[in-house]
């Protein structure tokens, strides 16, 4: 692995691999002598799965192990069972926490917060009987494990899985919830922030719109924690977000110190990763059309929308006369951010919720699959030439990654700031008019024949080829990332 060199000045290791007669890595166990990293994820599968690409990256030096540690509950028993096959991830899971005096509507940054909180004694008694370990991990939600790590004098390491826009804005939110009174929402001027675009208040990440709520305090809270940590790693890379990047590596910006910032990504998904019947029957049927043609439509393993939008969508698609794939999910009273997942066992056939006639009559240029489909296959797939996202930051990072170009169309947590920057900074995407609420189909038309079939499509596409050149060369071996993360040694 060419990320050998750095990963060892991680550990602060002499870079070498061992390897048993079959060389495979050695098996891990708790006797072991190798460096041991522990990483605590928060829920949600957007928090799993960018923190487990890291583990992988750093399992490339072959000479440590890794132990995940998670909450019973926080995710499902398959998505786990993924990495714990490992033979150089262990895997601990604490008690469940419950968190029955919230009531249902509690945001749930809220409750991702409290179960960390909640589960800070037996992660202390864990750390206390596990073998020794080289550092700590934890991601943007976990900051509280931040004082159990400090009790052993651990080097402690924030990872934070969204863009470095997003970790620009969090280390300055101190000083806008001093300086700035009353609600992020109602002001008439942008909120200015280093390193980041002129933001909306309305374009805030969810907790921000409400000041009296717990999640906002718990936002605060985890953005001042950040600056006690070692060191910050951000998945994102220097030619994808030039300005953040280096308004956080320059650190003078933020009134007080702030922790050296490491950007390490793009850490995304290999297509082999996927698998499942609905990879095979949406891929046949993307073998079949011609370069470049179709348009993907997912919002995440999260997404979801109210019925009469996915109405609106879905006739906006067959206006736009473009082929398509799209993955349904299980319509919601509100958009929202289906975290825990929604509707196990029950009948989540699309023809269920998309308008009568709709599957049949465009039949012959586009496909519909229910809750799932092999995102990263898709995009590497070359019938892909666009991208109606969410835009979340996994599956933007995946759509530079293989260079398709996208449509913007945020529907919770920080998507909202992430589409701007994506349209106006990074010059990816073009973004649906969504603030108005219901997006009717005329809109969904309008984008996605921008992006398809004009000139401002083709601009697009050929910046998202620069960028996903640039991705390549961000991991190689004297790329940025890489070498940004050599300075862990310092």
């Amino acid at each position: 692995c060419s990320s050998t060199f750095f990963l060892s000045c991680f550990l602060n290791l002499p870079a070498q691999a061992t390897e048993d007669s079959r060389g495979a890595m050695e098996v891990v166990n708790h006797n072991s002598e190798k460096p041991h990293v522990l990483i605590m994820p928060s829920t949600g599968m957007g928090h799993l799965i960018p923190i487990m690409e890291f583990a992988k990256l750093l399992l490339c030096h072959r000479d440590i192990s890794i132990t995940l540690v998670t909450v019973s509950g926080q995710f499902p028993a398959s998505a786990l069972a993924k990495f714990s096959d490992h033979p150089s991830i262990d895997s601990i899971t604490l008690p469940p926490v419950d968190t029955s005096d919230y009531p249902p509507t509690t945001m749930i940054e809220t409750i991702m917060s409290v179960v960390i909180k909640r589960s800070l004694e037996p992660l202390r008694k864990v750390l206390s009987e596990i073998r020794p370990i080289t550092a700590f991990v934890a991601d943007l939600f976990s900051t509280d494990t931040l004082d159990v790590a400090k009790e052993l004098a651990l080097p402690t390491y924030v990872f934070f899985p969204s863009t470095a826009t997003v970790l620009s804005f969090m280390l300055y939110l101190r000083t806008l919830h001093e300086r700035i009174p009353g609600e992020y929402r109602d002001l008439k001027e942008p909120v200015q922030a280093p390193g980041c675009p002129p933001f909306k208040g309305t374009e805030l990440i969810d907790p921000l719109q409400n000041r009296q709520d717990d999640a906002y305090r718990w936002f605060l809270h985890h953005s001042c924690r950040y600056r006690e940590a070692t060191g910050i790693m951000v998945n994102s890379f220097d030619e994808l977000e030039t300005r953040a990047i280096k308004s956080l590596l320059g650190g003078r910006d933020y009134n007080g110190d702030i922790p050296p910032v490491y950007p390490i990504g793009p850490l995304v998904k290999k297509a082999s990763s996927d698998a499942g019947e609905s990879r095979e029957e949406c891929l046949r049927w993307l073998d079949g059309q011609p370069r470049g043609s179709v348009l993907f439509v997912s919002f995440g393993s999260g997404g979801t929308m109210t019925e009469g939008q996915l109405a609106e969508l879905a006739l906006g698609l067959e206006k736009s006369g473009q082929r398509f794939l799209w993955v349904v999910r299980k319509p919601q009273s509100f958009a929202a951010g289906a975290y825990f997942g929604t509707g196990a066992g029950e009948d989540n056939s699309p023809a269920r919720f998309l308008p009568e006639g709709f599957v049949e009559r465009t039949a012959e240029v586009g496909l519909v699959v229910p809750e799932w489909a092999p995102q990263v296959k898709v995009l590497s797939h070359e019938a892909v030439g666009g991208f109606l996202s969410h835009c979340g930051w996994n599956s933007s990072l995946e759509s530079v990654v293989y260079g398709v170009p996208m449509i913007g169309w945020p529907l919770y947590a920080e998507q909202r700031m992430n589409a701007r920057m994506l349209a106006d900074e990074i010059g990816i995407s073009v973004s649906v008019d969504y603030e108005k609420g219901l997006v009717p189909r005329g809109e969904v038309e309008r984008v996605v024949r921008l992006l398809m079939e004009s000139e401002v499509g083709k601009k697009l596409r050929k910046r998202v080829g620069e960028l996903k050149e640039a991705a390549s060369q961000a991991l190689a071996e004297e790329g940025s990332s890489s070498r940004r993360l050599a300075l862990l040694a310092d």
